[in-house]
């Protein structure tokens, strides 16, 4: 389940980066499908200093549907779409931990995989003329639920990013950069499941400790990204910081920020041959 949760991450940023070739509406295959390989560098959790380091196989999947797409702007629900803004369907998913391998959780118990659900406005708040470069708003609000036989529910996340994309920056004909971040709150049961150490597990080096509701840091993720005809090459890297954050002085925080990051190649095997227009 580890290994799976980490693929899907690595699918989703895969995901996060599919752009169409072109600035105006165009005709492109319903769903196109591909393979490749990734490497990866993740933390235990935000806020953690141990991490793993992961080579894994990856899915390559575009998806076009009027109401379900998985495109540069990830795998959504499209509830609503207009001119200046989108109500969509927002999903992510986090890695289980393994208390054993994290020194300062030793001996409690370990966390569950989970996944995030709800709703994200999307609004458009800007693109220039020649349609290189855009500017958004994200705002997804997400309930978390732990992925075991009695699934639990921990918390919500309110996760609001600016988006900036670039086409061709720096002269780099047919790459994409894009940059997203902001701010993270989430509600007492989230960060409890994260940072609390309930009596029972409490020491001298983990006194016992209660999180509390709201900011719970700053996360920025920046990619480049460029389709070529037969496959697809990326790269991020994603900056996470939780100083001042309400859960900050938790025993389990071991560092106050840090980096992750992961490139990826996936070729592309096979397309529809329905067309639908893209814009």
């Amino acid at each position: 389940m580890k290994r799976f949760l980490r693929l899907g991450l690595v699918f989703a940023f895969v995901a996060c980066c599919q752009w169409p070739a072109g600035a105006n509406a165009e005709e492109k295959p319903l769903w196109e499908l591909g393979l490749g390989v990734s490497a990866l560098q993740l933390p235990a959790y935000r806020g953690a200093v141990e991490s793993s380091h992961d080579v894994l196989p990856i899915p390559y999947v575009v998806y076009r549907g009027e109401y379900f797409k998985a495109d540069k702007d990830g795998l959504r629900g499209v509830l609503f779409d207009s001119d200046l803004f989108e109500l969509n369907l927002s999903v992510a998913a986090s890695p289980p931990v393994n208390s054993g391998n994290i020194k300062v959780r030793k001996n409690m118990p370990d966390l569950h995989s989970s996944l995030e659900l709800g709703p994200s406005i999307d609004i458009k708040l800007w693109q220039s003329s020649q349609h290189d470069a855009k500017l958004r708003i994200f705002l997804p609000l997400r309930a978390a639920f732990t992925l075991e036989s009695n699934p639990n529910y921990i918390g919500w996340q309110f996760t609001p990013r600016v988006n900036l994309d670039l086409e061709s920056p720096l002269g780099l004909r047919g790459w994409t950069l894009g940059t997203i971040g902001g701010p993270i709150f989430g509600s007492r049961e989230q960060h409890a499941y994260f940072y609390s150490v309930n009596p029972q597990y409490s020491n001298v080096d983990r006194p016992a400790y209660e999180a509390k509701a709201g900011y719970a840091g700053l996360q920025i993720l920046s990619a480049m990204w460029k389709r070529f005809p037969s496959y697809w090459v990326g790269g991020f890297v994603r900056y996470d910081n939780v100083g001042g954050a309400v859960f900050e002085n938790s025993p389990l925080v071991t560092q106050r920020s840090g980096f992750a990051g992961g490139i990826a190649i996936s070729w592309i095997l096979g397309q529809s041959s329905q067309r639908v227009t893209v814009d």
